[in-house]
């Protein structure tokens, strides 16, 4: 490995782990598709796993020997010795990397890796059978725990419209645990988001669409009828404010999931679970 210690936190080589937004990330130099930021061992490991390919590495002196091995044999195994030596690892001790990054709670490991273009929409739903649909989730730890519900439950890939946060943020990829690079997702275009234009897209590529959501005629996501169609996507809406009325009206079906104690919703991220569990039996 090509070990760097780190001297002067305000190096501007260490821009990308502290000091450039996840936006500016994306768009890095101009290039496509940009750059993201990868935290903990197990989330750069998947990432790896994955076809990413690594830029650079920041790591705590005293996580090396231990945390960070796993990693460098990683990089060697599926990136190959050259990458693996000529790879920058800026190290430096723990009290200094708190005040590089500002996060009193760093987990140690962190890796610049380049992004994978996102396949179109036409693409992703190729082949697919069940699908989850983030509609303008803008929250990081329910986008990264939906993916891990989506990946752990046997759905063949997320699809999130243009607002949704992005899977590769730092949060929402650890949050995932790493399932981010398990399981196929991409994001439509912003036309393609647009009012109820994407439920309009599935249903043209063979989905029935259900809508999460408490109305009138909503039935039990425990429906044999709902689970026996071959294509489903199951659309979920942002904390509180839920799915837009226009696309619960424009959804083939409408679902909810019985509750108690005058509790009418759940956290999105406990709804998507327990609705892709019973819709997958």
């Amino acid at each position: 490995m090509n070990l760097i210690r780190i001297n002067d936190i305000n190096a501007p080589e260490l821009d990308v782990f502290a000091r450039l937004t996840e936006n500016q990330l994306r768009t890095f130099n101009g290039d496509e598709p940009g750059l993201f930021l990868a935290e903990s061992a197990s989330v750069i490991l998947r990432a790896l796993e994955a076809g990413y390919e690594p830029l650079a590495m920041l790591v705590e002196t005293s996580r090396l020997e231990a945390e960070a091995a796993p990693v460098f044999e990683a990089v060697a195994q599926h990136c190959g010795p050259e990458k693996a030596e000529t790879l920058p690892v800026y190290a430096a001790p723990h009290e200094a990397v708190c005040r590089l990054t500002g996060y009193a709670l760093v987990r140690g490991l962190w890796m610049t890796l380049r992004r994978k273009p996102e396949p179109s929409l036409e693409a992703f739903c190729r082949g697919k059978k069940r699908i989850a649909v983030l509609f303008d989730v803008v929250n990081p730890t329910n986008v990264g725990a939906i993916i891990r519900c989506a990946a752990a439950l046997g759905l063949d890939g997320v699809l999130l419209t243009h607002p949704s946060v992005d899977p590769l943020t730092r949060r929402s990829a650890r949050v995932s645990m790493g399932t981010v690079f398990q399981i196929p997702w991409t994001r439509a275009g912003r036309e393609e988001s647009a009012g109820t234009n994407l439920i309009t897209s599935l249903q043209a590529h063979g989905f029935k669409t259900i809508a999460m959501a408490l109305t009138e005629d909503s039935t039990s996501v425990d429906n044999e009828q709902i689970r026996s169609n071959e294509k489903l996507a199951v659309i979920l809406g942002t904390e509180g404010t839920g799915l837009p009325g226009d696309v619960i009206r424009a959804c083939d079906y409408r679902v909810m999931i019985p509750m108690y104690h005058g509790v009418d919703s759940l956290n999105v991220a406990a709804a998507s679970a327990i609705s892709f569990w019973e819709l997958m039996k």
